[in-house]
C-alpha cells in the first residue's frame, strides 16, 4: 500500500454513542479526529481526541457499515462476532461531521480502505484490491494488465502524452470553453493518470471531482494535485478500478482519455462505458461522447516492399550451414500480421474514406467485444492498393462549444499517428472502380483486438480479393522512418478528395445538430454502432 495512505485523518465536530440516551463520548472542548490506519494489520476506523490519547474508539472495517443519515452527520455499526480468541458485541456510533463535503469525502474514504485486503497482517503492495473477482478481472489476463497498469504507472510515458500538445490543448480547450457543463458539477476523471482533465476539470469550476486511477500513477495524481492548493479541496484521488470503486454520489460530467490506436486498443472504451453505467445520472455528459473510426485504402510501394522484404533473412539456404527456408512463409506471415503505427501523406489514400461512429453515451459494453465494419470505395485512380489506412477522431459536445480531436492524416500529428494495415497481396484498381470488403475487430484478453481485413476488386471477370490477420496488440511502430515518395505518388490526385460535413445530434430536445470541422480526408459513408 502507497505510504502516503497507511493513514487518513479526518476532523469531526462530534461522536456519540448509539444508545437510548446518546451521549458525546469525547470532550466537547477538544477536536475529534476519525482517522483510518492498518495499524492492527487489517483496515480500521480510529476515533479520539489528541495525538496520544488512550480513549481510542476503534472500528475493524472489514465488519463494520456506514450509514448516511443526514447532510452532515452519519452512523457507523460494527457487527457482532466471535472467535477463538475473542467475543465482540455490536456497536453503533453517530458522527456529526463539519460540513457535507467532508461527510462526502469520510464516505468515499470509507469504503475504498474497506477494500483494503489484508494477507497475514500484511497488506498487499499493490494497495486498494477488492476481495472478490471484478469483471475486468474475468475478461483481461492478469499479466496483461499488469504490464498495463506498471506502464501507465511511469512518469516518463504520462509525460508523453502531457507533451502531445494536439490532445492536451484539445482537452482544455474543450473543458474551459464549456465552463457552464462543469460549473458546480460533479465530475469523474475516468483513468485519470496524471490526473491533469481532474485539474482542468476544478480550473473550469467543477463542484467536486472524482479522479479514479488504478496504477501506482495514483500516487503521483495525488501529489500534483496537493501542489495545486486552489483546486485540490475540490479533488478527490481515488485508487482502484472503474469497475470496482464506489462513489459517495452520482457524476453530472465523465472526462475520460480511453482512446488507444485505432480508437479502441487498450479496451479503455469498456471501462469508460462501465463508469457511465455506473457513475453518470440519467442525461448526464460524457467528455468525449462520440469517436468515429475513418479508413480508406492506400497504395504505398514503399511500405509494402519495407514489409516484405523483412522477411528476406529467411529465404537463406546455408545460414552457418543451416536451411532457414522452412520459416520463411511463417516469417512473412508474421510480418504482414502487425499493423503498421505511422503518419503518413494523405495523397496516398486512394479513394474516399468511409467513417464508423461509436456513441458513448449509448453503446452497449458487450457491442465492443467485437466489431464489424462493412467497407465499400470508389477509387479515384489506376494503382495497386496495399491495404487499408486507419485513424480516429472524438467529439466534445459542449453546451457551448463542440470540439473535435482528430489524428487525421495531413492533421496536427498526435501520440497516436495513423494506422496501416498491409495486405500481403496487392489489388489492382482503375478509377471509378469499386472496392469492397470488411473490417472485423474482435477483443481478446490481452486488452486488444484480432483484426480480420479483406478487400476484394473485380478485373474483367475476374474477382480479386485479399485477406490478412492482425493483432492490434503487436504493432509495427514506424514513426521514426523517413517519409520519402516518388513523384509518381505524389501526383496521386488525392486532392479530388473534398470534404464532406457531417452531422451529429447533440442529444438535446431541441434537435439541433454539430458540423465536422473540414478535413481533406473526411468520410463519405457512416456505419453507426
Amino acid at each position: 500500500m502507497e505510504e502516503n495512505q497507511k493513514q487518513q485523518l479526518f476532523m469531526v465536530i462530534s461522536v456519540s454513542e448509539l444508545t437510548s440516551s446518546p451521549t458525546s463520548l469525547f470532550l466537547e472542548t477538544e477536536p475529534v479526529f476519525a482517522r483510518f490506519g492498518l495499524e492492527s494489520g487489517s483496515p480500521e476506523l480510529q476515533l479520539g481526541q489528541g495525538d496520544e490519547s488512550s480513549d481510542v474508539i476503534l472500528f475493524n472495517l472489514q465488519n463494520s457499515k456506514l450509514f448516511k443519515v443526514g447532510p452532515a452527520e452519519s452512523l457507523c455499526i460494527s457487527e457482532a462476532s466471535e472467535d477463538n480468541k475473542e467475543k465482540t458485541y455490536s456497536r453503533g456510533i453517530s458522527i456529526q461531521f463539519r460540513n457535507e463535503e467532508e461527510s462526502r469525502a469520510f464516505h468515499c474514504a470509507f469504503e475504498q480502505w474497506k477494500k483494503e485486503v489484508v494477507v497475514q497482517e500484511c497488506p498487499l503492495i499493490n494497495g486498494a484490491v477488492s476481495t472478490s473477482k471484478s469483471k475486468f478481472d474475468d475478461k483481461i489476463e492478469a499479466s496483461s494488465a499488469k504490464m498495463y497498469f506498471h506502464y501507465y504507472g511511469q512518469l516518463l510515458h504520462q509525460q508523453n502524452m502531457l507533451q502531445d500538445f494536439v490532445r492536451t490543448g484539445t482537452y482544455y480547450s474543450a473543458v474551459i470553453e464549456n465552463r457552464a457543463d462543469f460549473l458546480g458539477r460533479v465530475v469523474v476523471d475516468v483513468g485519470a493518470g496524471s490526473g491533469i482533465l481532474s485539474l482542468f476539470a476544478a480550473q473550469a469550476g467543477a463542484k467536486h471531482v472524482y479522479a479514479i486511477e488504478a496504477s501506482e500513477m495514483a500516487d503521483y495524481a495525488r501529489k500534483l494535485i496537493a501542489g495545486n492548493p486552489s483546486l485540490s479541496e475540490r479533488i478527490t484521488v481515488i485508487k482502484g478500478k472503474v469497475e470496482d470503486v464506489e462513489l459517495p454520489q452520482k457524476a453530472d460530467i465523465l472526462i475520460s482519455e480511453p482512446m488507444g490506436t485505432l480508437l479502441v486498443n487498450e479496451r479503455m472504451l469498456e471501462s469508460y462505458v462501465i463508469a457511465r453505467d455506473r457513475f453518470l445520472v440519467q442525461n448526464g455528459k460524457m467528455f468525449p461522447g462520440v469517436g468515429r473510426i475513418h479508413m480508406a485504402p492506400f497504395s504505398d510501394e514503399y511500405l509494402y516492399m519495407e514489409v516484405a522484404n523483412k522477411a528476406t533473412f529467411w529465404q537463406q539456404q546455408n545460414y552457418f550451414g543451416v536451411d532457414l527456408t522452412p520459416l520463411h512463409g511463417s516469417a512473412y506471415q508474421g510480418y504482414f500480421s502487425q499493423p503498421v503505427v505511422d503518419a503518413f501523406d494523405p495523397r496516398l489514400l486512394v479513394a474516399p474514406a468511409v467513417s464508423h461512429v461509436i456513441n458513448f453515451s449509448s453503446i452497449k459494453e458487450e457491442d465492443l467485444y467485437e466489431i464489424d465494419i462493412p467497407l465499400r470505395f470508389l477509387s479515384t485512380v489506376s494503382t495497386r492498393i496495399h491495404g487499408l489506412a486507419c485513424w480516429f477522431d472524438v467529439l466534445f459536445n459542449g453546451s457551448t462549444v463542440q470540439r473535435w480531436l482528430t489524428t487525421a492524416p495531413g492533421a496536427p500529428t498526435t501520440h497516436w499517428y495513423q494506422l496501416r494495415c498491409v495486405l500481403p497481396q496487392p489489388l489492382y484498381v482503375m478509377p471509378g472502380q469499386e472496392i469492397t470488403g470488411r473490417l472485423h475487430l474482435v477483443a481478446h484478453k490481452a486488452q486488444s483486438y484480432t483484426i480480420y481485413l479483406t478487400l476484394s476488386a473485380l478485373v474483367g471477370d475476374m474477382l480479386q480479393t485479399s485477406s490478412v490477420k492482425l493483432d492490434l496488440k503487436e504493432p509495427y511502430y514506424r514513426m521514426s522512418q523517413p517519409q520519402a515518395y516518388s513523384s509518381a505518388q505524389d501526383q496521386q490526385p488525392n486532392q479530388l478528395l473534398q470534404t464532406q460535413d457531417m452531422q451529429f445530434p447533440t442529444g438535446e430536445e431541441d434537435g439541433s445538430i454539430l458540423m465536422q470541422p473540414p478535413s481533406p480526408t473526411s468520410g463519405l459513408e457512416l456505419h453507426s454502432l
